[in-house]
């Protein structure tokens, strides 16, 4: 049924040959995806020889590292001199949504804590630079290290309370959170400027060289992003990151087995809104102008959508997944019309067949086929 409606809905986009072949090839995907009583013999034996020839690949003391950095640094330095101005900004915002997915891993994806508010963070670190730079003259370089103090403070202070909760609980905490900050930005008019937001937000230099520029913006943002996996990556790997993981399969047990459960989930909520904050300074900067209907419920429902299309508590899964929601989009601006429907079908297609999201936590598939 799911895909007589995709195909019947891309006919207008790629014709009804194209549509066909679509459709044939996800038919495809999911006989292949069956239980393994289900499968043909054909099958079977094609996803055994896969299993086979990637164990023996793995075997080899030249594939024990990942090609995968290599080819995104090749791709991150290409960009620029491949695309043109309007698109290269487009990746660019691409990239500061890319922190904010992280960011939220950390709370979401790592510690397994539901978090409905993680937008009032970027707007916190977004109005921390706008007042510096324009109360005090304060560059981006100096204001980005105090957004994200500012943003991980934030997070503490809200966190103190609200992670004596679980579960749904705490995700109307945080949702609560977000809706005050984002009214007392639009109410405290001596100070942000009510509904008109703060214009007049200089663009940064170094050392005497403007920064402002499309390629000087797209080097902040994609260093920032790729800083913020660099630093969630050996996170991960660390006990941090299995004291996390150990509090998202079972807080309970994780208590029992000495783990500081408060503790833990404090310094998971303080990272990802110093992340945020981080990315909400350059947000401002590269806008330079914000206002409180930038910093709305429904951003924050796309970060979580990026967190839980890419692969929630993997590394490469919410970068991928910011990319892929900030890109397709405008690659498919042309049938606006059809956009918010297609997204739609993609979230119901993910979460029936892909719920692990496009790249899943290498642990959470270990414990999966272990169970």
């Amino acid at each position: 049924m799911v895909l007589l409606i995709v195909g019947l809905i891309s006919v207008p986009f790629i014709g009804w040959w194209k549509a066909l072949l679509l459709g044939l090839f996800g038919a495809i995907y999911i006989w292949a995806t069956e239980t393994e009583h289900k499968k043909p013999r054909l099958i079977s034996t094609l996803m055994l020889g896969r299993t086979t020839l990637l164990n023996r690949i793995r075997q080899y003391p030249s594939f024990h590292f990942s090609f995968l950095p290599y080819v995104v640094f090749a791709l991150f330095v290409l960009i620029p001199f491949v695309f043109n101005r309007y698109q290269t900004e487009i990746i660019t915002l691409a990239y500061i949504y890319v922190t904010l997915a992280i960011g939220l891993n950390y709370i979401v994806g790592l510690c397994g804590m539901l978090a409905l508010g993680y937008i009032a963070f970027y707007a916190i670190g977004a109005y921390t630079y706008a007042l510096l730079n324009t109360q005090f003259g304060v560059n981006l370089f100096v204001a980005l290290p105090i957004s994200m103090v500012t943003g991980g403070l934030a997070g503490v202070l809200v966190s103190l309370p609200a992670l004596r909760l679980r579960g749904d609980y705490l995700a109307i905490v945080t949702l609560g959170f977000g809706e005050i900050v984002r009214i007392v930005l639009n109410n405290w008019d001596s100070l942000t400027a009510g509904p008109n937001g703060i214009m007049g937000i200089a663009r940064p230099s170094l050392f005497g060289v403007k920064m402002g520029t499309p390629l000087g913006y797209y080097l902040l943002a994609g260093g920032l992003a790729a800083l913020a996996m660099f630093v969630q990556n050996r996170l991960a790997k660390s006990r941090t990151g299995r004291a996390w993981e150990a509090i998202r399969e079972d807080q309970l047990a994780a208590a029992h087995s000495g783990i500081p459960v408060f503790r833990m989930k404090l310094l998971a909520m303080a990272l990802g809104a110093a992340w945020a904050g981080a990315a909400g300074a350059i947000f401002a900067s590269r806008q330079t102008h914000i206002s409180p209907e930038s910093f709305t419920f429904l951003e924050s429902v796309l970060v979580l959508c990026m967190v839980v299309l890419g692969g929630m508590g993997s590394v490469w899964g919410p970068a991928i997944g910011a990319l892929g929601l900030i890109i397709i989009p405008e690659l498919l601006r042309g049938v606006e019309l059809y956009r918010m429907l297609a997204f739609g079908l993609l979230m119901v297609w993910m979460m029936q067949f892909r719920r692990g999201g496009l790249i899943p936590s290498m642990r959470l598939k270990t414990s999966s086929r272990v169970a």
